[in-house]
């Protein structure tokens, strides 16, 4: 089997696994993306080509926790999330985990709005989206805020693998096609 294509399959699986369990558990498990790191560097190194464990599964995986790391540490994501999108990247490498991270934000509105639809919760959304918003609008206009607002209620939380998944296969099929 073809180096590339192996690491594809890995992927694959690595990524419905990890929706399933976000789905159900609302956790992805460490093991999980351990063993897939183990198994992108392993196919990485018997590739042939000795810089590839730096310049694609280092590289890729660095960036990968990169682009979710943000939202990370704004409270809109969960830990394990950002550590699959870094497994992703150890994976593709750095130009297509930033084609599929940026795939992803857009997967993950859509499923954020779909959800929203779903529970009958738009109202709160909109009103946590302008809470979110109002004070950023209002000190571009050099208003002074005595203090922060208090966090609106959560409209619920969101299985991101599985926009994660739906990014990354959206990338993977558009590089064969």
């Amino acid at each position: 089997m073809h180096n590339q294509t192996a690491l594809e399959l890995v992927l694959v699986v690595i990524l419905l696994l990890a929706s399933a369990f976000d789905l159900h558990q609302r956790r992805i498990p460490n093991r999980l993306l351990a063993g897939g790191l183990l198994v992108a560097m392993v196919l990485h190194l018997s590739s042939g080509t000795a810089s590839a464990l730096l310049t694609t599964y280092l590289a890729g995986f660095a960036l990968g926790l990169l682009m979710f790391l943000p939202l990370y540490l704004l409270g809109g994501m969960a830990a394990g999330d950002v550590k699959l999108m870094g497994t992703v990247g150890a994976f593709l490498g750095p130009a297509l985990v930033f084609q599929a991270s940026l795939a992803t934000y857009c997967c993950g509105g859509v499923l954020a709005v779909l959800i929203v639809l779903f529970k009958g919760s738009a109202r709160t959304a909109f009103a946590n989206v302008l809470a979110l918003l109002l004070p950023v609008l209002m000190r571009l206009q050099g208003a002074q805020l005595a203090s922060a607002a208090a966090p609106a209620p959560s409209v619920g939380g969101m299985p991101y693998a599985v926009a994660i998944m739906a990014g990354t296969f959206a990338v993977m099929y558009l590089r064969h096609t």
